[in-house]
């Protein structure tokens, strides 16, 4: 099952995606695509014709045009999208963020940096809640 999940890596430093990109491959996660910012996550979502589907969001907290808040926030209300699992990617680890995040509607929340172990865990863990509550 977690071959089968389509990760879709959005930050707008590139280098970063690239790391996002190969720790998930290095866990033995499916595929990745990945987006600069929550405006393009927003267009690779809305035509996700992808085999299999985009079906889980990494994205990182501060962009330009459209920050991770924003991205999470449209996601939760929108139809297609509402129940996909997103995790924020941050260099911030402020309370504030975390709750305002956490009160919008994402399942997880990483501080960079981290390690394959706390990333490999954190989606393991909303795996499995996510697949106990459908």
């Amino acid at each position: 099952m977690l071959a089968d999940l389509h990760f879709l890596v959005v930050d707008d430093f590139s280098g970063m995606r690239a790391v996002i990109g190969n720790l998930l491959k290095d866990l033995g996660y499916g595929k990745v695509t990945e987006a600069a910012d929550g405006r393009e996550a927003l267009a690779r979502l809305n035509h996700n014709d992808s085999v299999p589907p985009i079906n889980f969001i990494i994205t990182d907290l501060n962009m330009p045009q459209m920050d991770g808040l924003e991205l999470l926030k449209t996601v939760r209300s929108t139809r297609e999208f509402r129940k996909m699992p997103v995790l924020i990617v941050t260099a911030e680890g402020k309370r504030d963020n975390i709750l305002s995040v956490a009160q919008a509607g994402a399942d997880g929340y990483i501080v960079k940096p981290f390690t394959s172990a706390t990333l490999k865990e954190k989606i393991e863990k909303i795996v499995q809640k996510r697949s106990v509550a459908a």
